[in-house]
């Protein structure tokens, strides 16, 4: 029998970072001592008294469905944690998910349709694509590489990509693979072109407690922005919870109503338990977000210093885990390369709609990351 697919499916490509985060397990499996910097996931456990809330959870008997958009403490602790951003947003405007990316998923499939135009950042996180092609729209990609991936220096050149015919745009401050943390000289222009164009604007902030020294501003909070922009986060990153897959979006009404239904026909609800842990994540973490954000900053400073010995130059990031490293033109060669030659894992820049970089993730130990910066040096690889 051979079976036919769907378009939707074919337009899209396998994950890059979880396919290079594959072939370093399988070269694991073959013994190898490979150093990991491609996956972006937390090195740290999970704080202890989140851990300790889902299990009270468990044994209080939280095993079962929950309402679709998630339990009424999690929505009121996610509002209120909103609220403390700027944004106002009521209990009934928040969808609880398995995951962020479950959450980005919804909300591109509610609003995107067969050659709907979709704005992104580029170097932009690999899935956006995916999505937004699984949903039928159309990409038009605005190139922030040659102003060291920061968003103010390019308004020129995404004024220039929008019009009154986009439906779309998806901003991610700070930024995965970047690390870069748009100002708000920057998000003031891009809600300028929202209002003027009349775009629906999607703030991936997934990333927002993970900054060295800046401040995030969410994007909802600019003028005309409010009942345009959805916000998307979770407890992936920051709680270090990437296995518990939680996340959430929030935005107006009748976005919540209709992304909703595609939440309620597809995985009905976030797990009953991990909700729970999510409520303790929000409201008793802090110590434990604050001391890993600033190991986060000491390792990046390591990186940094590793590389400029070998005198390559990066854009320093003031958020997230990431950092874009200038490579070959080829860097899916050069990825392939460093992992075949110095066992270290890395992303090609390529796989986010940027060539001639690799990124890589320090969300590993001070150890893994000197080990990593070693080898690829070694092997001629900086």
């Amino acid at each position: 029998m051979t079976m036919e697919f769907t378009d939707r499916v074919s337009r899209v490509e396998p994950s890059a970072t979880l396919a290079i985060s594959a072939l370093a397990t399988e070269l694991e499996a073959e013994g190898a001592d490979v150093v990991d910097l491609s996956v972006g996931e937390p090195d740290f456990p999970t704080p202890e008294n989140v851990v300790r809330a889902a299990k009270e959870a468990m044994d209080a008997g939280h095993t079962g469905y929950t309402t679709s958009s998630g339990i009424l403490e999690l929505r009121e602790a996610i509002a209120d944690k909103l609220a403390d951003d700027g944004l106002d947003h009521g209990l009934e405007n928040v969808v609880v998910t398995p995951g962020a990316k479950q959450a980005l998923y919804e909300v591109v499939h509610a609003l995107i349709e067969e050659g709907d135009e979709v704005v992104l950042l580029d170097p932009a996180w690999v899935s956006y694509e995916a999505m937004v092609k699984m949903a039928g729209g159309s990409l038009t990609r605005v190139d922030l590489s040659d102003y060291d991936f920061q968003l103010e220096p390019g308004l020129d050149d995404l004024a220039d990509a929008v019009s009154d015919d986009t439906d779309l745009l998806i901003v991610n401050s700070p930024s995965n693979p970047t690390g870069a943390v748009y100002s708000d000289d920057a998000l003031e222009g891009v809600a300028e072109l929202a209002v003027e164009h009349d775009i629906t604007v999607i703030s991936d902030e997934i990333y927002k407690e993970i900054t060295y020294g800046v401040e995030p501003t969410s994007l909802g909070t600019f003028d005309g922005m409010a009942d345009r922009t959805i916000t998307v986060n979770g407890f992936s990153k920051a709680y270090s919870m990437t296995g518990w897959r939680l996340g959430y979006f929030a935005g107006p009404e009748d976005l919540v109503d209709q992304a909703g239904k595609l939440h309620s026909h597809s995985v009905s609800s976030a797990v009953n338990f991990v909700q729970h842990a999510g409520v303790e994540a929000l409201e008793n973490t802090d110590t434990a977000v604050d001391q890993m954000v600033e190991a986060f900053r000491e390792r990046r400073d390591l990186v940094i210093d590793l590389l400029d010995e070998h005198d390559v130059d990066v854009a320093v990031p003031d958020g997230a885990f990431y950092m874009m490293v200038p490579v070959d033109d080829d860097d899916q060669a050069w990825c392939e390369g460093a992992i075949e030659d110095a066992h270290v894992a890395t992303v090609p820049g390529s796989a986010f709609g940027t060539p001639g970089y690799a990124r890589i993730s320090y969300a590993a130990s001070r150890e893994r990351l000197e080990e990593g910066i070693e080898r690829l040096a070694d092997e001629g690889y900086l």
